[in-house]
């Protein structure tokens, strides 16, 4: 595999600087603690699990939200946050941290409607942008309909459920509709959480977003692809950026990181929201990893660095069917460098690349 190849080269050159760490030395059943984006969190958790069977340690994954995530490892009160709101490199500076893509995914739009199925209705970014600053208020609107000639919509009112918490996912949500729309942008704007006009059901994290959307009639929200498939939510189609109605899927993940200079410069910040290839789901984003820059705790943060190495390094078998697509191999050397960027307090360099 390119990921494995490119892995030997990293490693090669990384054994000089006296990276390279024995699995011989890792302490046993050591716990890792991370927090933050719920987004991710079911492949944080499949992954920990994967990891304690092959190394006897253990992570701990809280989905507390992406604006808690980033709260937490700056008070450094756990090993690593998560969020999908990506750090600009000032305040990464200003708060001695680092981050790390680990993985790509969707945020799609879900319905509890009578009797619709699945990947049925269509919509545009134009008319969700709409629908979610509460300028249509019914299912049988004019301009849904439009998009939907040969569904029947019922009369019924539109039930807005958002996230309550801090959220990466409503911060990747709100900044694709106000790109699609000037009125939404300048209503609502791209935010973790922002002030939503009238009336709207709050739920904590993307779990809480699934209770409540099933119990509601007539309700509409965002969830990570992941929980589609999980919970069997009747998610929308979308027009993309190439101006086909496209579903949901790691396949239109893949193709929008492919169209993106994630891909083609290994800019893990670039955008990969309305990308114009014909497969691409335009709601697609990376999910980051943050670590302490300079941990007093050598040894506790070397832990968690190993965790999120090895994450790295089995990331196309890791992630392959678990809603999510792996980060392209592009990537590579870019991210090696920055592991070894991690340094304790006291300059001494992290043991983290033995497995």
């Amino acid at each position: 595999m390119a990921r494995m190849s490119s892995y030997l080269n990293s490693r090669s050159a990384l054994v000089g600087m006296g990276l390279v760490w024995s699995a011989l030395s890792w302490p046993v059943m050591a716990q890792v603690q991370g927090a933050g984006a719920s987004f991710p969190s079911k492949v944080y958790q499949k992954w920990a699990k994967t990891y304690e069977a092959q190394t006897g340690d253990t992570v701990a994954y809280k989905p507390t939200g992406s604006g808690d995530g980033v709260a937490q490892i700056s008070a450094r009160a756990v090993d690593f946050g998560g969020t999908d709101s990506p750090l600009p490199a000032d305040e990464l500076g200003k708060r001695r941290l680092v981050q790390f893509p680990m993985l790509v995914g969707g945020i799609v739009p879900v319905v509890n409607l009578p009797g619709l199925g699945a990947n049925k209705m269509v919509l545009s970014g134009e008319v969700l942008a709409e629908i979610m600053s509460g300028r249509i208020r019914r299912w049988n609107d004019a301009r849904i309909t439009a998009l939907n000639p040969s569904l029947e919509l019922p009369s019924l009112a539109i039930v807005r459920v958002v996230r309550a918490d801090k959220s990466g996912t409503t911060d990747g949500f709100t900044r694709y509709l106000s790109e699609l729309s000037p009125g939404f942008k300048r209503e609502v704007g791209a935010s973790q959480l922002p002030k939503w006009p009238g009336e709207v059901m709050p739920a904590e994290g993307n779990d809480g977003v699934v209770q409540v959307l099933k119990a509601t009639r007539g309700a509409v929200s965002y969830v990570s692809y992941d929980r589609v498939v999980s919970d069997g939510l009747a998610a929308v189609r979308l027009l993309n950026g190439a101006g086909q109605p496209v579903v949901a899927s790691e396949t239109g993940f893949r193709a929008a990181i492919l169209d993106s200079d994630v891909a083609r410069k290994g800019d893990d910040r670039a955008s990969l929201m309305n990308r114009p290839a014909p497969q691409a789901w335009p709601i697609t984003q990376t999910s980051f990893a943050v670590v302490d820059l300079e941990p007093a705790d050598g040894e506790r943060a070397s832990r968690a660095m190993r965790f999120l190495y090895w994450c790295f390094m089995h990331g196309d078998d890791l992630t392959r069917g678990t809603g999510f697509a792996p980060l392209p191999s592009s990537l590579q050397a870019r991210l090696a460098k920055r592991f070894a960027s991690v340094k304790a307090k006291d300059g001494r360099p992290l043991h983290y690349m033995g497995y």
